[in-house]
C-alpha cells in the first residue's frame, strides 16, 4: 500500500467540501479526481502533500515516503539557469556525491589501521551503494530528454527561468517533479499550458512511469487512456468508480437510473402505507396493525437521490450577414526583432469556416489570431477583412483589461447589448457564476474567473467571426460542453486556438499547424485526423531517410532521381558517417564503462578486499572515475545523436525541400 486516507472531512465554514472520505492508494495506480470546479478535488491533493490539513480524518502514509504535487498555477522562478533549477530535482543525489568527495578527502589524512579509517570507509560505502542504485551517470541525459519533451530547446538550457512565462514556469516544475520520480506523483490540470506534442509525450511518459499517480484534468483523452479508477466528488460526498473517465459517466448515470427507480419504489410503499394508516387509524380492531405501520414508517431509512447541477443551454447571439470571404492574408509577414513568425503568407479564410489553430507554444498561434482580428498589424503584407465582417475576439489577455472596480454582474451588463441582455444570468450560471457570485467585484477574483468573465462578454456579442484564444483553460467539463455545443450549433465562421482536442472535434474541420521557422500548414479534417497524419508522417520519415524514391515530391525522371539519390548518399558519407563511426565509438566506450563498474563491484564484494582498506580506497576511486567518464560518455552519446538527425535533415531538405 502507498497511501491511506481514512475518513477526511473538509469543510469551509458552513459548507462541507467532503466527509467520511476513505480509500487506498497502490502502488502503481492510476487516480482520477472527477466533479465540478470547487467541489474539493484540489483541496484532496493538497491534504495529501501536506499543504492543508483536514478538519477531520487522517491520512497514512509510508516512512521515506516520497509525495510530489504539481498545483495548477502560482509558480515563478528566477535566478537560476533552466538546466541548473531542474537539475536541483537531483538534489539528494548530488549531496550525496559532494558527501563521498569530502570523506575521501578525509581518508587521505587517516593512518589506514586506524578505527576512524574504517568507519568512514563503512560511510563512503554506504553512500556510493546509494548513489549507485541511481545511476548517476543517466541525470544529465534524463534531464534533457524531459526538457525536450516538455517543449524546451537546447537554447532555454542557459536562459534564466524568470525570463520563461507563467505557462513555460509551470513546465520548469513539471520537469523537476518528474525527474524526482517520487513514489505517488499528483498532477492538478497538468496539460492547461500544453501544445499537442507536448500533451502527447507526457501522456507516453505518464504511462509508463513506475510509481502511483493521482490526476486532475479536464483532457478526457488523457484520462481514458491513463487513469484505472475514478473518485467523483458531488454536493460534499465522494464515490469511487473502478474505470477511467468515460466509464465514471456511464456508471454514475446508471447508478443513479437504479437509486431513482428504488426511490420511487420505496415511495410508492410509503405511500400505501400512508393510506392503510388513514384508512384505519380509528379503527379499533386494526389499532395494532396500523401502529406496526406508523413504527414502520419511522424506521424507513428514505432513498434519497441527489439533483443533477442545473445545465444551462447557451446560443449565440444570430450573426450578422457577412460576405463570403471573411478575411485575406496577403503576402503578410510578421516579426519581432530577428524572431520571424510569418514570412510573405497567404491565406483565405471563407465564410462558415470552422479552423483549430495549433502547434508548439511560440510558433505564432496568437501572433495570428491578432492579426486576423486587426488587434495586431503585420510587418509587411495586407490583412484584408471581408464585406461586413464583424469580429469578436477572446484572449487571455482581457481578463487584464476589466475594469476590478465593476462587479461581474456590472462588467457583463456593460458588454451586452438590448438584444442579449436577457441571457446574461443564464450565461453567467453556464460559466461557474452562481447566486451572490455575481456582486464581486472584478479585483478580488482568480485568474481564472477573470478569464471566465471576459469569455462571457464576448460571448454576448453579435458577431459573424469569432476568434477564441485558449477559451476551455479555466472552464470544468460542465462549462465546456455548453460552449461546445453553442460553437458547433453557431452558424458563423469561427478561429479557435486550442490544445484540447475532445473539445474541437466536434466543431472544427480543419487544422492550421504553426511550426517554429516554417510556414503553417493547412489540414482538413478535425484535430484528431491531423495528429492521425502527423504520426503517419512521422512513421514514413525513416523510409523516407533510407530510401528517397518514396518521397512525394515528383522528379522529373528515373535517371534524375537516381543522380539525387546518388548525391544524397554522397553527402551523408562525407558528413553524416563520420559522426556515426564517432557514435559506434562513443556506444562501445560506455559499454566498456558499464563493464568496469559492474567488475569493480564485484571486487569490492571479494573476501580478500574487504579486510585490505587501502585496496578498498583503490578501487572506490575507480568506480568513481568510471561513474564520471560514464555520465560525460552518456551526455557525448545524447549530443552526437541530435547532431546526426540534424544533418541527415539538412541534407535532405537540399533536395526536398
Amino acid at each position: 500500500m502507498v497511501l491511506s486516507v481514512q475518513n477526511l472531512k473538509v469543510q469551509f465554514a458552513a459548507r462541507i467540501l467532503f466527509k467520511n472520505l476513505s480509500f487506498t492508494v497502490e502502488d502503481g495506480d492510476r487516480i482520477a479526481l472527477a466533479g465540478h470546479n470547487g467541489a474539493g478535488k484540489s483541496t484532496l491533493m493538497k491534504c495529501i502533500a501536506g499543504i492543508q490539513e483536514p478538519d477531520e480524518g487522517s491520512i497514512v502514509l509510508p516512512k521515506h515516503f516520497k509525495t510530489g504535487y504539481l498545483p495548477q498555477d502560482g509558480i515563478h522562478i528566477s535566478g537560476r539557469s533552466l538546466f541548473d533549477e531542474v537539475q536541483s530535482a537531483f538534489s539528494d543525489f548530488l549531496c550525496l556525491q559532494q558527501e563521498i568527495d569530502a570523506m575521501t578527502e578525509q581518508l587521505r589524512q587517516l593512518a589506514p589501521r586506524s578505527s576512524g579509517y574504517s568507519e568512514l570507509l563503512d560511510k563512503i560505502g554506504t553512500r556510493e551503494l546509494a548513489l549507485h542504485n541511481h545511476e548517476p551517470a543517466l541525470l544529465k541525459p534524463r534531464t534533457e530528454s524531459i526538457l525536450r519533451g516538455l517543449g524546451f530547446n537546447n537554447e532555454d538550457f542557459n536562459r534564466d527561468c524568470g525570463e520563461f512565462s507563467g505557462g513555460w514556469q509551470m513546465r520548469i516544475a513539471m520537469a523537476k517533479l518528474l525527474l524526482r520520480e517520487p513514489e505517488l506523483l499528483m498532477l492538478d490540470e497538468p496539460t492547461n499550458h500544453l501544445d499537442l506534442q507536448s500533451q502527447r509525450w507526457l501522456e507516453q511518459y505518464l504511462t509508463h512511469y513506475r510509481g502511483a499517480i493521482i490526476i486532475i484534468s479536464h483532457d478526457i483523452a488523457l484520462l481514458d487512456s491513463l487513469v484505472s479508477r475514478t473518485i467523483a466528488f458531488h454536493h460534499g460526498r465522494a464515490e469511487e468508480y473502478a474505470g477511467n473517465f468515460s466509464y465514471f459517466l456511464k456508471e454514475s448515470a446508471a447508478r443513479k437510473e437504479i437509486l431513482l427507480r428504488q426511490q420511487k419504489n420505496q415511495q410508492r410503499e410509503i405511500a400505501k402505507t400512508k393510506e392503510f394508516i388513514e384508512r384505519f387509524r380509528y379503527k379499533a380492531s386494526k389499532a395494532s396493525l396500523v401502529q406496526s405501520r406508523v413504527k414502520m414508517l419511522d424506521k424507513v431509512e428514505l432513498v434519497e437521490v441527489e439533483d443533477d447541477d442545473a445545465v444551462m443551454d447557451f446560443h449565440f447571439p444570430p450573426p450578422p450577414p457577412g460576405g463570403h470571404t471573411v478575411v485575406r492574408l496577403e503576402n503578410v509577414s510578421k516579426s519581432y526583432g530577428n524572431i520571424r513568425v510569418l514570412d510573405h503568407y497567404n491565406l483565405e479564410i471563407t465564410k462558415g469556416e470552422r479552423i483549430a489553430i495549433v502547434g508548439v507554444n511560440g510558433a505564432g498561434k496568437s501572433t495570428f489570431s491578432r492579426l486576423i482580428s486587426g488587434a495586431e498589424e503585420p510587418t509587411s503584407g495586407q490583412v484584408v477583412m471581408g464585406h461586413h465582417t464583424q469580429i469578436a475576439f477572446f484572449s487571455q489577455t482581457h481578463a487584464d483589461m476589466l475594469n476590478p472596480e465593476q462587479t461581474v454582474l456590472e462588467c457583463v451588463e456593460s458588454a451586452a447589448s438590448r438584444e442579449t441582455a436577457p441571457l446574461i444570468r443564464n450565461l453567467l450560471g453556464c460559466f461557474l457564476f452562481h447566486g451572490d457570485d455575481v456582486f464581486k467585484k472584478i479585483a478580488v477574483l482568480s485568474g481564472g474567473e477573470r478569464s471566465r468573465v471576459a469569455l462571457v462578454c464576448m460571448l454576448l456579442h453579435p458577431a459573424n467571426f469569432l476568434i477564441l484564444d485558449e477559451p476551455t483553460n479555466h472552464l470544468d467539463f460542465q462549462s465546456q460542453k455548453v460552449l461546445q455545443q453553442a460553437l458547433i450549433e453557431y452558424p458563423g465562421t469561427c478561429c479557435i486556438v486550442s490544445h484540447n482536442r475532445n473539445f474541437l472535434d466536434p466543431i472544427v474541420s480543419k487544422v492550421i499547424e504553426f511550426r517554429p521557422g516554417g510556414q503553417p500548414r493547412v489540414f482538413l479534417g478535425n484535430v484528431s485526423d491531423y495528429l492521425e497524419k502527423i504520426e503517419s508522417e512521422k512513421a514514413t520519415a525513416p523510409a523516407t531517410t533510407n530510401n528517397s524514391s518514396t518521397t512525394v515530391v515528383p522528379i522529373a525522371n528515373r535517371k534524375s532521381q537516381k543522380r539525387i539519390e546518388a548525391e544524397i548518399r554522397q553527402q551523408k558519407s562525407r558528413v553524416v558517417k563520420p559522426l556515426q563511426q564517432q557514435l559506434e565509438t562513443i556506444e562501445q566506450r560506455i559499454a566498456n564503462l558499464e563493464q568496469q563498474k559492474v567488475t569493480i563491484s564485484e571486487q569490492l564484494s571479494a573476501p580478500d578486499v574487504i579486510t585490505n582498506s587501502d585496496e578498498i580506497l583503490n578501487l572506490t576511486r575507480q568506480f568513481q572515475d568510471a561513474d564520471r567518464a560514464l555520465e560525460s560518455a552518456y551526455t557525448q552519446w545524447a549530443e552526437l545523436s541530435d547532431q546526426i538527425e540534424q544533418k541527415t535533415r539538412e541534407i535532405e531538405h537540399m533536395f526536398y525541400p
